[in-house]
């Protein structure tokens, strides 16, 4: 029996793979909150790993759109955020993964934009409420191209981001607090991960806004680019 609907569902949402005809279908986006010391300390929450474990948001899969596009200012900020990341991406399933086995796990990584209605989250954080206005922002979630490196932990590699040119982020992901079989044990902890997930590993200090009009630029090392534009608010 063929099922009907009262109206299409939405579409698969997918990025490209380098070297593949196929796309990688995306499942669940999970992003890494505060995994650099210097941002930590930016956003006036530092970090003691000593005591502290990694916590995560998550933004649906409908706020991705792919490197190079134009987005729309988004409604409802006066202060719209970039976050440079590394993404890594999930090809197996994975449940109570231990750290000595993340990297089975591992398809590959891209570069990822994590966007933010800044204004909106420090509201939220400050009142104890969840970050979903400021985080899970329609055409906020910007990833590159997918980098097949199955297997592989990446574990060093600059990490940069520019605004029109300027340098505003510069790191490497040798700086993450939590390194990426960490947080893929920790978050396996909570979740049955499954191929297509992304995670958003967590960007570094010298987060800013962007208006309409400007051009984000970023890279990561021995993984590759990403750009977005910004446009006028609809």
């Amino acid at each position: 029996m063929t099922t009907t609907y009262l109206w299409n569902p939405p579409p698969v949402r997918s990025l490209p793979v380098r070297g593949k005809a196929e796309r990688l279908p995306i499942n669940r986006i999970f992003c890494v909150g505060r995994n650099y010391h210097a941002h930590a300390v930016e956003m006036g929450r530092p970090v003691d790993k000593s005591v502290e474990v990694p916590f995560y948001f998550t933004k649906s899969p409908d706020t991705l759109v792919e490197s190079g596009a134009t987005v729309a200012y988004p409604p409802g900020t006066r202060n719209y955020h970039y976050e440079m990341e590394l993404v890594l991406v999930v090809g197996k399933p994975g449940f109570r993964v231990a750290e000595a086995d993340a990297g089975a796990v591992i398809y590959g990584y891209a570069c990822g934009l994590d966007m933010t209605r800044r204004d909106l989250q420090l509201v939220a954080r400050d009142k104890g409420r969840p970050w979903d206005l400021g985080k899970d922002i329609e055409q906020g979630s910007v990833v590159s191209e997918v980098v097949p490196m199955p297997g592989q932990v990446i574990t060093k590699g600059a990490l940069e981001l520019r605004v029109n040119g300027v340098m505003k982020q510069q790191s490497n992901v040798d700086k993450l607090i939590w390194s990426i079989p960490e947080l893929i044990a920790d978050l396996s902890t909570y979740y049955h991960l499954q191929p297509g997930d992304l995670i958003f590993t967590g960007t570094p200090e010298g987060v800013g806004p962007v208006v309409a009009g400007e051009r984000v630029e970023g890279s990561v090392e021995g993984v590759g680019t990403i750009a977005l534009n910004v446009g006028p608010a609809e």
